[in-house]
């Protein structure tokens, strides 16, 4: 969350200064510099960036919605696969029970920490691998007696494999996808349409409030997205509420 409130602290700044500054800029310029026709200019291009601005920052809503949409329900149906391998073992017998045990130590551990879903759910460390491992290991030391044993256990390898597959590809889509150097010309161009906002603007407090207003609330509607666009931390993140069911049914 930190490098997120920063840029959009940065932002605000930016545009404030910008609006404000060009204001009480204005008076000083070269009479040629304010004349209608070069106000027409600027506001002729200032309207061509409005445009632009709107859609590349209705993409970059659409695409973090999009990541944290998919993200959650990735998050769900590895609850799920977590919940029907337990169910598989239960149904394999008594041999299956350490098999069990490791894999609500698992879970017990992903929701122990301060930030559940991240550690060892999503982050990509050793400890969190060793406390999958654990439970494909003790997987692999039963040894099916009867073919309807053979068949469970083959069903709960295939489940067993499904989770460790679902853990990377959330591992993989946590990083955020919306390009920095797309950020960084969509803040260009609002400091562009701010600069026209604040040329030939009345000096007085109500313009002043609306330019604060308007650079806070863009600032914050950046803060969002970015926000949004990792959802393992920061103050918008994947509910842990599926793991949480899923202990629950480990220990019924």
């Amino acid at each position: 969350m930190g490098r997120e409130l920063l840029v959009a602290a940065a932002i605000f700044a930016l545009l404030l200064t910008a609006s404000i500054g060009t204001m009480l800029t204005y008076s000083k310029l070269p009479v040629h510099h304010r004349q209608e026709e070069t106000n027409t200019v600027v506001r002729l291009v200032a309207n061509i960036f409005v445009v632009m601005t709107s859609l590349v920052f209705g993409l970059m809503i659409n695409s973090s919605k999009n990541t944290f949409a998919l993200i959650d329900s990735d998050v769900h149906s590895f609850a799920t696969q977590i919940i029907l391998l337990d169910r598989t073992l239960r149904t394999y017998g008594i041999e299956a029970n350490e098999t069990r045990a490791r894999l609500q130590t698992y879970v017990e551990k992903a929701l122990s920490n301060p930030a559940p879903a991240q550690d060892p759910l999503v982050k990509s460390d050793r400890t969190s691998e060793l406390a999958l491992n654990a439970v494909g290991d003790s997987l692999s030391l039963i040894f099916p007696r009867d073919p309807g044993h053979a068949a469970l256990w083959s069903d709960a390898r295939q489940q067993y494999q499904k989770i460790v597959e679902q853990r990377w590809v959330i591992v993989e889509q946590s990083e955020g996808v919306i390009p920095r150097p797309l950020i960084t010309m969509l803040v260009a161009w609002l400091t562009l349409i701010f600069v026209s906002f604040g040329y030939r603007a009345p000096r007085n407090i109500i313009v002043i409030l609306m330019f604060l207003i308007a650079a806070l609330l863009i600032s914050l509607s950046i803060f969002i997205v970015l926000d949004m666009d990792i959802p393992f931390t920061g103050w918008i993140q994947i509910a842990d509420t599926p793991l949480r069911r899923a202990l629950a049914e480990l220990r019924s």
